[in-house]
């Protein structure tokens, strides 16, 4: 046998905070070695931290990684361990995204990365060049400083493998192992038995099942051990790097970290037997067919062992079953730890909330108080940095730390509940009973006065009051007394947050919590500058679906019961009057339901569908039950709405990234904010498959009315950037 003991890690680094990076980095090959691993693996450009973005343009940023790479260097870190680690390099006028392979303070090679990510929301090309020279390794001088502090003068630069005494190692990165020929599969011919995967991935919901296949798959039908490592947290932006590194051997894991965690630092090993690995291998013919005329790569000799024989003292790590969480769960645990991060982080000294009672709200102030648990259980673990972070925003003095979720709750969370006349009493409950379970100091403010007096101020300078549509008003006057409600609520929430910690003698700030999910961003149902603008929003990028799923899951699993009478209750903004025969609805206000526009989110952005491909795509999802002309009534009014508020996305909350089909503008979502509503080609020609489909008549005499509604939306809508409120237009 030859017994291997090998470490990966997750590591929740922050962009351009080398000493934080550099002391995680120290951390995890202290713990690896003392655990008797031989290999340490840590996450990609783990010593920047993968989300830099633009400062990988900056030199200070290349120099700062060689100077935290020589202090671990010259330090006894590497003594005895393989410590693969990340760090942008530049070679000539290039700048690669690179590996370090270090052994006993020497660096041993430098792996550039050969495929880089630059979809969704990766951008790997502005920053970065492909290493394209598979044939060779080359010689890379070192920097003056590092060649002096490891008398080492050059060092192998490219694509090959490490060949040790007794099996051969090699990195693959990230995006490499998802190509249609990653390298894995030619360095498996070449005899690498060992693979590792330093990667910078980031949560979405239900992707975790998408990586692990991909180990798996690696080593199922050509054998191996795979290790991967990624960041976990929020490394400043709107990604949460959701850890979950591994050890797959032949197929199956071995090892297995956490998706979701507030600590800092999380070594995952494994003891495997690289016989086993060696034995799969000579069982499969064609494996041993196609490595008899494979390509060969070139490879650096470490004259060192890093196996150990066969010792009863050294038990092996048996296959696991694989840990996944529902999506609720991950609703639950990834905003809550991304949140907590952006706490500790921005020197805030706590959140406040407007909760308005409904859904969307009541999911962030969840989410929340999830947070507030996780710490606790934290600190009940024995994790000294959370406990040290809960201490320092909290204000806890003393030698007191939390140790009770609502009270941690009820000193680092405000909600508030800005009610109008135009409230209902139901909603003014729940959110107090919510409020009450989780723990939360909560207001109850009335916004009437406010409201009327910008009335009377803008009738005194104009000599007209306005009214809502139920009072006899016009469509331009119910708009305009919605977002002056909606808007009034984002003023007074950020005034809140910034006095209310000074009325209570707290120190520092509160960040506000904006509660718009991806649907209403999609179909931009919400006020410009209303409650959806805030400093961030752990739910911007989560379905309405799927959020009222997730109530459901926490009334019963985070004990906030009130959250089912939330959930059951029919959505709606409460921006109109209620009167006996009138009760403002979303759904009924936008024209579509939640469950279709979850539809059109996935066909716009994931099938990457027009109004034509999506019109075809739904007369076969909807023809069973909608005539063709029906489908195209829905589908141009989606893109009628959408075009009309994409502006809004140019000025949303950052919000936690989690679904596949955000309309995030910043990065995820890059497409014109000014559009022509009328669509006029593309809707022309759905007309024109209309009429074949349908027949000529029926669909004359419906698509003059069709046109009229289309044309009648102004693009002086778009150009005033008038808001949609919650009522929409």
């Amino acid at each position: 046998m030859r017994l291997l003991k090998v470490a990966t890690c997750n590591l929740n680094q922050w962009a351009m905070d080398f000493d934080c990076n550099l002391n995680n980095i120290k951390e995890s090959i202290t713990q690896a070695k003392q655990a008797g691993a031989v290999i340490r693996l840590g996450p990609e450009l783990e010593i920047t931290g993968y989300g830099c973005e633009d400062h990988f343009l900056e030199l200070d940023t290349i120099n700062h990684g060689w100077e935290c790479l020589k202090e671990i260097l010259v330090g006894d870190w590497t003594d005895g361990i393989l410590c693969s680690i990340g760090m942008p390099v530049i070679k000539g006028s290039e700048r690669y995204n690179c590996q370090i392979l270090c052994f006993n303070r020497k660096i041993i090679m430098i792996r550039p990365k050969m495929w880089l990510a630059n979809d969704g929301n990766y951008r790997e090309l502005r920053w970065f060049t492909a290493w394209k020279h598979k044939d060779q390794l080359v010689d890379f001088q070192l920097p003056s400083e590092i060649a002096e502090a490891v008398l080492q003068q050059s060092v192998p630069f490219g694509y090959g493998y490490l060949r040790f005494l007794d099996t051969a190692v090699a990195a693959e990165v990230c995006e490499e192992l998802f190509t249609p020929i990653p390298p894995h599969a030619e360095l498996a011919l070449n005899g690498v038995e060992v693979f590792m995967n330093a990667s910078g991935s980031h949560h979405q919901l239900r992707k975790l099942d998408v990586r692990l296949r991909a180990f798996i798959g690696a080593t199922h039908t050509r054998g191996g051990v795979y290790m991967y490592s990624n960041q976990q947290g929020c490394d400043g932006g709107r990604l949460y790097y959701d850890g979950c590194s591994c050890v797959v051997v032949n197929g199956e894991v071995v090892a297995q970290g956490s998706q979701f965690s507030l600590r800092d630092i999380e070594v995952v090993t494994a003891q495997v037997d690289l016989d086993a690995v060696a034995s799969l291998r000579g069982s499969i013919s064609s494996f041993q067919e196609q490595a008899s005329y494979k390509n060969t790569i070139s490879s650096v000799l470490v004259p060192y062992k890093l196996c150990q024989p066969f010792n009863m003292q050294m038990s092996l790590s048996s296959p696991l079953k694989i840990n996944y969480h529902s999506p609720e769960e991950e609703i639950a645990f990834g905003p809550g730890c991304w949140l907590w991060d952006y706490l500790r982080r921005s020197g805030a000294s706590g959140f406040l909330l407007p909760l308005s009672g409904g859904a969307d709200s009541s999911s962030v102030a969840a989410i929340v108080g999830c947070m507030c648990q996780l710490v606790v259980k934290e600190i009940e673990n024995g994790d000294e940095q959370v406990k040290a972070d809960a201490i320092r925003i909290g204000n806890y003095t003393d030698g007191q730390f939390p140790t009770d979720s609502k009270e941690f709750a009820k000193r680092i969370f405000y909600t508030v509940f800005m009610g109008s006349e135009n409230s209902s009493k139901d909603t003014k409950k729940r959110a107090k009973d919510l409020a009450d379970e989780i723990g939360s100091w909560h207001l109850d403010v009335s916004i009437d006065g406010v409201v009327s007096a910008l009335l009377t101020l803008f009738q005194t300078l104009t000599g007209k009051r306005p009214r809502y549509k139920v009072d006899g008003g016009s469509n331009i006057e119910n708009l305009g007394l919605q977002n002056i409600q909606a808007r009034i609520r984002m003023v007074l929430a950020f005034m809140l947050a910034s006095l209310l910690p000074w009325v209570h003698n707290k120190p520092g700030f509160y960040l506000v919590l904006g509660s718009s999910n991806v649907d209403e961003g999609l179909r931009g149902y919400l006020t410009k500058y209303d409650c959806s603008s805030a400093d961030i929003n752990p739910i911007g990028s989560i379905s309405k679906q799927d959020l009222r799923a997730f109530l459901r899951w926490a009334a019963v699993h985070l004990g906030y019961s009130s959250l089912a009478e939330i959930e059951a209750a029919p959505p709606t903004a409460e921006l109109e009057p209620i009167r006996s025969n009138y009760s403002q609805l979303d759904e009924v206000d936008m024209g579509m339901t939640y469950e279709e526009l979850s539809v059109y989110g996935r066909l716009r952005k994931i099938f990457r569908c027009g109004p034509v491909s999506m019109f075809k795509n739904l007369c076969y999802r909807w023809g069973s039950r909608l005539s063709p002309l029906e489908v195209a009534d829905k589908v141009k009014h989606f893109f009628k709405y959408y075009s009309i508020n994409r502006h809004k996305m140019t000025v949303m909350t950052p919000s936690y990234h989690a679904e596949s089909y955000s309309p995030e503008d910043n990065r995820f979502d890059l497409r014109q904010f000014l559009y022509n509503a009328r669509w006029p080609y593309q809707f022309s020609k759905i007309d024109e498959l209309v009429k074949e489909l349908d027949g000529e008549v029926a669909f004359g005499e419906t698509s003059d009315q069709d046109r009229s509604r289309a044309n009648g939306v102004g693009m002086g809508v778009v150009a005033a950037g008038s808001g949609d409120p919650k009522s929409g237009l």
